[in-house]
């Protein structure tokens, strides 16, 4: 590994658990809160009829904004907080072990570092990912329906208790888990691409300024916070490159009454013939900046959490 790259990476065995948490759910609704309100106008975009008056981010946003109020950006927030803690530390937990062991799996193979960060933080990503979905799905699907309430004839409701009532009296518990497939189909390729490209980007971005010597220097603070930020920005835009059709056709499938039983293939039709294949691109402007922003915000977060909870040696 390279000498300044070890020297800015800090491994699990390395933290100290119970502050990392409670100290890392304190920062990661901190960096939610400032990003929500684009997951809300991707999502009302994703969801429009071919009839919708607000066809741009622009315009979702001021119609929110001018019959809601702030408010209006944060529907569904208080069920994203309540259920996104645990899966974070889900998350989190799974990411950082499988990691590490995937990365020392990989040592005898001889590849490159680059290939082999790729690699090993692909692995994690896609596995946690997998993982946290039992939390995440049900999250999304209650929180999506609240975000788009009102909207394009979608139903009104009076709280997140209500939605997962009125879903587990229509359809039982596979009605929070909606989408579930198509959702792991997402997420999971997703955080493998995200993963990857920041695991890989790091080192390349270091390598290429001269950071892998043997001086024993130990790169600047803002110098790392640089870097990792750099990593968070190609990886977001990466991941949103290759995924944001599928997750259009899972809001769809997600957000769809209790009484429609469309599938993937019917919505995909759907999509095509109202917007041709750019269809499947609906809300890739926020959801572009939505991973970008949320992708660099939450790393350099993380890494400083990270930095925050090591041990004391």
């Amino acid at each position: 590994m390279a000498q300044s790259f070890g020297q800015t990476e800090i491994n699990w065995d390395k933290l100290d658990k119970t502050k990392f948490y409670v100290v890392g759910a304190g920062l990661f609704t901190g960096v939610t809160v400032a990003l929500y309100p684009v997951s809300v106008v991707k999502t009302r975009l994703q969801v429009a009829t071919k009839d919708a008056v607000e066809r741009s981010a622009y315009s979702v946003a001021k119609g929110l904004l001018k019959t809601d109020g702030i408010p209006g950006l944060y529907r569904g927030f208080g069920t994203v907080i309540a259920g996104a803690i645990p899966a974070r530390i889900i998350f989190l937990s799974a990411l950082e072990i499988t990691k590490v062991s995937t990365f020392n799996m990989l040592q005898p193979f001889g590849l490159s570092e680059t290939t082999q960060a790729a690699l090993a933080n692909g692995v994690a990503g896609m596995t946690s990912s997998l993982v946290a979905q039992s939390v995440f799905v049900p999250i999304d699907v209650v929180s999506q329906k609240m975000m788009v309430q009102g909207y394009s004839g979608h139903a009104r409701y009076s709280g997140g208790m209500d939605v997962a009532r009125k879903i587990l009296r229509s359809d039982g518990i596979r009605g929070l888990y909606r989408g579930f497939g198509l959702s792991a189909l997402t997420y999971s390729p997703s955080s493998a691409v995200w993963w990857a490209s920041y695991g890989s980007s790091q080192r390349f971005i270091w390598r290429f300024l001269d950071q892998g010597g043997n001086d024993g220097d130990t790169p600047s603070v803002q110098k790392i916070v640089l870097v990792q930020a750099a990593g968070g920005i190609i990886a977001g835009a990466s991941a949103s490159c290759i995924t944001t059709p599928l997750d259009t056709i899972k809001t769809r499938l997600q957000v769809m009454g209790h009484d429609s039983r469309s599938s993937i293939k019917q919505v995909t039709k759907d999509l095509i013939s109202e917007d041709g294949w750019k269809g499947l691109y609906r809300g890739f402007g926020p959801r572009f900046f939505s991973m970008s922003a949320w992708g660099t915000s939450m790393i350099l977060t993380y890494e400083y959490l990270k930095r925050l909870c090591t041990k004391d040696e």
